[in-house]
């Protein structure tokens, strides 16, 4: 009955035509606005009575002016209580955007609730820089900047994914609010000055979240947020406090930020964020950051060749992955794990190693799939040191703790896909490795007897069973009609059982039915390396497989 009476009260204020209403809204907001907000918090979301708390807390911010605002800021007898204030409306916020009150197809009072947040948060972000800077409190601005890029990034704002009149009416109605909010993030993080360096990696994911929807505007204005945050690691010291003055002990790198910026970037892009659009945006607006920064100007261009020939990868992985052509989906994952490799990234090289496996896998391919995990297993030694986060993979081995509890299960994991893909030879030397850790460093006679059994079938295997004898075959793909993760490559396939040259060649061009093969083995000059054909160079290999191959011309 309260909570209806409340309701109709904010409704005749809200309609009221004999007079001014400025009295009965401030008595109201300094009354009941903070119960109601609490309410809002502690009720369960099942509550039948919850929608209409919300819509009573979204009619006392509609109705209350800036002059409300600076009232009821100032109402609190202390910066604690303000505090708490901001932390509780900020978590109101965030939540009612997370988890929406109201149902999706409610689209006008859903962008009503979303106009009252951003006129709310303009307000709160002027509270928190005249209040919270001075006596700095990092979880009032962490906080913010959390909730403002929840707000941007939630699917009622993504205007690209309506019809036209849809998008125009909110527009004509709302405006873009996501570029508003982008403009509010930008302006509050720039007015952090010395304090940004408390940001930095923290904030990376969620403002390249940020970045990546698809807004020019907004990505104009945000991008250069990376470039600043670069700084503030490259003059931070090793207390993480800015000491720009002092060239002699500042950090001179952005690690932090750069590990921090490839990993979510990777995250976000598979997820399906980010577009050309943006990569162009990004290595335009970073490079010409970074041209004119004489001191990092070196670390800054590398950096960001590294991150644009990243993304171009992902938006190629992404791309392909759900194609029905697995060899494609093969190629572009081999193209990734090699970027990460030769940039050094171990924790982003495993990853994309298991992805392989599994893909190998699918096609029951499992000699494949056991050179493919011997590449996690050269990474690790024979020792009982922990495992650093960067050499774990705890998806596939999520108790494995020590670099040599990891590599005996890759190898047992490697011996079994030996055995399926009947390459005993293989897991015969696998067990040999296996054998001289249990004889000279572990002692493990229980397993070193189950080894010598696993040997001694793999033997009687090899004597016995009948095997066909795997054909290998030099792929090359010429011309620039290939994707880009094919353009001017060499691959090594193995064949299927009893596959001739003359299958797999079918094969091969079923795959690209505009391709032509050709018919000199000879490497092509640059009239059809560079050109926007596709031509295929394809011949038998004859040597006995050892390891994954891909060689790039």
């Amino acid at each position: 009955m309260c909570v209806k009476l409340l309701g109709d009260i904010m409704d005749l204020l809200y309609v009221a035509d004999s007079g001014s209403t400025f009295r009965d809204i401030t008595e109201i907001m300094l009354t009941i606005m903070r119960t109601v907000i609490q309410t809002t918090i502690a009720m369960d979301r099942e509550g039948h009575l919850l929608g209409y708390l919300v819509s009573i807390m979204i009619s006392m911010l509609r109705q209350m002016t800036a002059e409300h605002f600076d009232i009821y800021i100032k109402h609190f007898p202390t910066k604690i209580d303000l505090l708490d204030f901001l932390m509780e409306i900020l978590l109101v916020f965030k939540d009612l955007i997370s988890r929406p009150v109201f149902p999706r197809d409610w689209c006008e009072m859903i962008m009503l609730q979303n106009s009252v947040i951003l006129k709310s948060l303009r307000y709160f972000s002027h509270t928190i820089r005249d209040y919270f800077f001075i006596d700095f409190e990092q979880q009032a601005w962490n906080n913010f900047f959390h909730c403002a890029v929840t707000f941007l990034t939630q699917p009622s704002l993504q205007l690209e994914q309506f019809s036209s009149n849809k998008r125009w009416r909110i527009i004509s109605r709302y405006k873009d609010m996501r570029r508003e909010t982008g403009f509010e993030i930008r302006s509050m993080w720039f007015n952090l000055g010395q304090y940004k360096v408390h940001f930095v990696p923290s904030l990376v994911g969620s403002f390249l979240e940020m970045t990546l929807t698809p807004e020019i505007e907004l990505r104009k204005a945000t991008i250069p947020i990376f470039f600043d945050m670069m700084q503030c690691e490259f003059y931070s010291c090793s207390d993480g406090h800015s000491n720009k003055r002092d060239s002699s002990n500042i950090k001179a790198k952005f690690s932090d930020f750069e590990n921090e910026m490839i990993a979510k970037l990777d995250h976000l892009v598979e997820g399906g964020k980010g577009d050309e659009q943006f990569k162009e945006l990004f290595k335009s607006i970073m490079l010409m950051q970074c041209e004119n920064h004489s001191t990092m100007r070196e670390q800054g261009i590398r950096f960001v060749k590294i991150v644009s020939g990243l993304l171009e990868r992902l938006l190629e992985y992404r791309t392909v992955i759900n194609d029905e052509n697995k060899e494609n989906r093969m190629n572009c994952t081999v193209n990734l794990l090699n970027f990460y490799m030769d940039i050094k990234r171990q924790e982003m090289y495993i990853r994309y190693v298991n992805k392989l496996c599994s893909l190998h896998l699918e096609c029951d391919d499992f000699a494949e799939a056991a050179y493919t995990l011997r590449l996690h297993s050269e990474l690790l030694s024979w020792s009982n040191d922990p495992l650093p986060p960067l050499l774990r993979s705890p998806l596939r081995y999520p108790i494995c703790d020590t670099h040599r509890q990891l590599k005996e299960a890759l190898y047992h994991d490697i011996i079994d896909y030996f055995d399926k893909g009947k390459m005993w030879e293989c897991a015969v030397s696998m067990c040999k490795e296996l054998v001289r850790q249990c004889e000279s460093e572990t002692y493990d006679y229980i397993q070193l007897s189950s080894l010598l059994q696993r040997m001694s079938n793999f033997y009687d295997n090899i004597i016995k069973q009948l095997r066909p004898e795997p054909e290998y075959f030099r792929v090359a793909y010429y011309g620039k009609g290939f994707p880009s993760f094919l353009q001017n490559k060499v691959f090594i396939y193995r064949g299927k059982e009893y596959e001739r040259l003359s299958d797999f060649s079918n094969r091969t061009l079923n795959q690209f039915p505009n391709a032509t093969l050709m018919q000199k083995l000879s490497k092509p000059g640059t009239e059809i390396t560079e050109s926007s054909n596709q031509c295929i160079l394809l011949k038998n290999e004859h040597f006995v497989m050892t390891a994954y191959i891909n060689i790039i011309i």
